[in-house]
């Protein structure tokens, strides 16, 4: 699938124009979002790509204080391949966890270790929001002992592998909205010889069926996870469970404590790293069960 890359120039730069820019912009159909100041970049499927409607959406933030302009670029699937095996370096997680590809050669010996073919499909181990979810997945080994694990927004698959190894019930539910992305994690997982252990199901928050999960891995945007975080609550077994969050700024960490509340989740822990946050949540039935 061939995708557009849209890059907004934002004058003057700061990250919060950039996160009120990505909030008017994504209904529109993009999927992914990265920051480099001065310009936010968004990503969108081709077919679903229209400049008239993308240009009206940008008016609209006349007299906002900053001023916006953009240029569009076609990136098509094989680009994307290229730059990911000419960038991907094998990726070690807490000394536990290492992300690799196919060809990479004489690694530290882990114990776990997710083989990944780098494709188009967004997911590598390098970003800050996947290496949290990691680290808080090696944290809660013990309580994901034999629980029912989804991963929602699964990408690569990377977290639903490693939920996996770690020893959650099978399977691990891996959901995604991109077929791309489905079609990778079921070669992922065939690739660590886990296919057994996950299904991938494409779709979004309106596949997940209530009751079924003890715990949900959200590593998507802030957006999304506003909209969708009543879904992963319902998605919880009626004994309560944890809920994972990643793939938002730490200055909207009080947003979505806010939200979390109101469905009746509490903060266990928080992760902070460059400015990217992970928030591991439990329904306050499990909390005052303790």
């Amino acid at each position: 699938m061939d995708y557009i890359a849209v890059h907004i120039k934002i004058e003057p730069f700061s990250e919060e124009w950039a996160e009120i820019v990505e909030a008017g912009i994504v209904d529109l159909g993009f999927d992914s979002f990265t920051v480099e100041d001065p310009f936010l970049n968004a990503y969108i499927p081709k077919d679903l790509f229209s400049e008239p409607n993308l240009k009206t959406v940008l008016s609209g933030f006349t007299g906002f204080g900053f001023k916006l302009s953009h240029t569009v670029e076609l990136v098509r699937e094989q680009n994307w391949n290229a730059v990911w095996e000419s960038d991907f370096e094998p990726v070690v997680v807490g000394g536990e966890v290492t992300v690799r590809a196919t060809y990479h050669k004489d690694l530290p010996k882990t114990r776990i270790n997710v083989v990944i073919d780098p494709q188009m499909s967004f997911g590598s181990g390098h970003h800050q929001t996947t290496t949290m979810m990691i680290e808080q997945l090696l944290v809660m080994r013990r309580k994901l002992k034999g629980k029912a694990v989804l991963d929602m927004g699964c990408g690569t698959g990377i977290l639903a592998i490693v939920a996996a190894k770690l020893g959650a019930s099978v399977p691990v539910h891996a959901v995604d909205i991109d077929p791309r992305c489905c079609r990778s994690t079921i070669a992922n997982a065939r690739r660590n010889r886990v296919p057994h252990k996950i299904i991938t199901v494409c779709g979004d928050a309106s596949v997940l069926i209530r009751g079924q999960y003890d715990c949900v891995l959200a590593n998507i945007n802030r957006n999304i996870l506003l909209s969708d975080m009543g879904s992963y609550v319902r998605a919880l077994k009626p004994q309560g469970g944890y809920i994972l969050l990643s793939g938002f700024y730490t200055a909207d960490i009080p947003m979505l404590l806010e939200a979390a509340g109101k469905l009746g989740l509490s903060e266990v822990s928080r992760r902070e790293r460059d400015d990217w946050a992970l928030l591991a949540l439990k329904t306050r039935v499990q909390a005052e069960s303790r």
